[in-house]
């Protein structure tokens, strides 16, 4: 099977030399996602509006790769500051409350300042149709 390759659009693929995802198989992987709006290449000032919009994203590639959050089995959370992390909680919870991938967070600083999350996740493909988590 060949692999298939998915882009956000983002400039930062192209620039630096990256697919969002992955499709390799019933596996997919999205690469570290951060709160960008690609459309606009514009990025929220806080936490939690950032953490939403890294679902957005991640979820767009996912639904491109013809998978779904409900998919995830594997998370990994990178964050600047370690003592913000519970402020993005109840958005965490919001989209994986009932789908609970195993999970790290990591403290580590991110490529721009601006950035305060990056969230890159692993999905396997369920068969049937893709439903919204």
């Amino acid at each position: 099977m060949t692999r298939q390759f998915i882009s956000s659009g983002s400039i930062f693929e192209q620039q630096i030399g990256y697919s969002r995802a992955v499709v390799d198989g019933d596996w997919v992987f999205v690469s570290g996602t951060t709160g960008f709006d690609y459309s606009t290449m514009s990025i929220a000032d806080g936490l939690v509006d950032q953490t939403e919009q890294c679902f957005k994203n991640i979820d767009a590639a996912l639904r491109q790769a013809g998978s779904c959050l409900n998919d995830i089995v594997r998370v990994t959370y990178i964050v600047p500051n370690a003592a913000e992390f519970p402020e993005c909680w109840p958005v965490l919870r919001k989209h994986f409350g009932d789908i609970r991938p195993a999970a790290t967070m990591i403290s580590a600083g991110l490529a721009d300042p601006r950035m305060r999350i990056e969230i890159e996740v692993t999905a396997l493909k369920r068969s049937g149709k893709p439903t919204q988590a």
